[in-house]
């Protein structure tokens, strides 16, 4: 007897539906150790199950990726597709955070902890309002208190943070010597502007 022309696929064992269940309800990013105690296995188990997904989901060439991110797993939109969700999410809106706002962002995710008056000194301008910003768009958080003299308040990206960026951990975060130009570019620089004088 032949084959069905649309024979159907097999069933996904129930644990990987599971974790898809799990992740499609969720708003943030799901831990191993929580996803393995829902389906009472190992979370070696969890790991194996979530790169057996994300690589079919790759293969199948869907429009969402399962990621690890933020020290969990979640759902995200295809990065090549992107454009197509900003435009839905920035319909009407704008979300895009200012330039005084990345750069004093950089400075948390780079030194943190760190406080106001470090970043002002950093970035060489005020920044309380940006930080406010930052702080009611959940970028950054309060992590602790200075033990110097009026115990400031210190400053490091939430988990928010992580999730936006791509991120599993600030370990991820590209190293800063990236971003400072080596010495025959800042020479470049430095004769530009004498000769400017």
């Amino acid at each position: 007897m032949a084959d069905a022309p649309h024979a159907r696929t097999p069933a996904r064992p129930e644990e990987l539906r599971a974790i898809e269940a799990v992740l499609m309800v969720v708003e943030e990013p799901v831990e191993p150790g929580l996803l393995a105690e829902l389906l009472e296995v190992g979370p070696a188990k969890v790991e194996h199950l979530c790169s057996e997904l994300a690589a079919a989901y790759q293969a199948e060439e869907r429009g969402f990726v399962l990621v690890r991110v933020a020290g969990g797993y979640r759902f995200q939109t295809h990065p090549d597709l992107a454009p197509y969700v900003e435009r839905l999410a920035l319909r009407g809106q704008s979300a895009r955070l200012s330039a005084a706002a990345l750069e004093t962002l950089a400075v948390v995710a780079y030194k943190q902890p760190v406080s106001r008056a470090q970043v002002a000194a950093i970035r060489g301008v005020e920044v309380d309002g940006v930080v406010r910003t930052l702080e009611r768009r959940g970028y950054i958080e309060e992590v602790a208190r200075d033990a110097g003299p009026g115990q400031a308040v210190l400053y490091g990206t939430s988990r928010h943070f992580l999730e936006r960026l791509g991120l599993d951990s600030l370990d991820d975060l590209p190293p800063l010597g990236d971003f400072v130009p080596g010495p025959e570019e800042v020479e470049l620089l430095e004769n530009g502007l004498r000769s400017g004088e």
